[in-house]
């Protein structure tokens, strides 16, 4: 059985006079197709009703990366170095969000989708990591090289954590594209990763939904780089293979 795992899009202008796109990077797909997922992409509905009716068919959601989420979400004022935000991405990734984890549907979320899945839960972020932390690690270092597969610093993982159960391992190199992180950790969830300067680095689920969030790119190192990442997606993958069961078992 192949389960139906429904990946959110941004939005993409290319052209000032064009109609803007929806869409997302070849990597999250070809992540979720290797590990045996089905990939379908969400474009980011202001309609609550369609956007229901695509989320019920699905056996596990995909938050991804991408832009800046509004601090107006989890209370803050916009702080001076805030990037460009999606609103419509943010309202439709919410309701997703809350969704799942009140479903008990598997949720896995990458970069701006653990930023995401936190604040959907009632967590907060910090907006600028050079700013309001002051840490000697470039947690761009990987999007200023222009290299996704640049292993920029170590992340190491409790080892009670699934995350570190998925991988094999407590300790690794990842890469890092992202200047905003998670600050307050949402009720319901717990940080199981951390990298050297203290900022989080990965979230789970307190109880036993499957709710996981990396804030590195697993999806663009799983293929070559560090094949032990397919480890993450197999176990999603194999979580929405059990949703797809219940469901059609009640």
């Amino acid at each position: 059985m192949t389960p139906l795992i429904g990946i959110s899009c941004g939005t993409f202008h290319d052209r000032d006079w064009c109609p803007p796109s929806y869409g997302h990077r070849k990597t999250y797909v070809d992540a979720v197709l290797h590990a045996g997922g089905a990939p379908l992409l969400i474009p980011p509905l202001l309609d609550s009703t369609a956007l229901r009716a695509i989320y019920d068919r699905l056996d596990g959601l995909l938050l991804a990366g991408g832009g800046d989420i509004s601090p107006n979400h989890y209370g803050d004022q916009p702080h001076e170095r805030l990037g460009v935000i999606d609103l419509p991405r943010d309202m439709a990734e919410l309701r997703l969000a809350r969704w799942a984890a009140a479903d008990h549907k598997p949720l896995l979320g990458i970069c701006r989708g653990v930023q995401l899945i936190n604040v959907a839960l009632g967590g907060s972020l910090y907006q600028d990591i050079p700013s309001q932390l002051g840490s000697t690690i470039d947690h761009n270092e990987s999007y200023v090289r222009e290299d996704w597969t640049f292993l920029a610093h170590t992340m190491t993982i409790t080892p009670d954590a699934r995350l570190a159960r998925f991988l094999g391992t407590t300790d690794l190199m990842i890469n890092s594209l992202h200047h905003q992180a998670v600050r307050r950790v949402a009720p319901g969830l717990r940080a199981v990763a951390w990298a050297p300067d203290g900022v989080i680095e990965a979230l789970e689920s307190e109880d036993t939904r499957f709710i996981v969030g990396v804030q590195c790119h697993p999806e663009a190192l799983q293929a070559e780089t560090d094949p032990r990442w397919q480890g993450l997606f197999a176990a999603f993958v194999e979580s929405c293979r059990d949703m797809h069961r219940q469901s059609r078992a009640a």
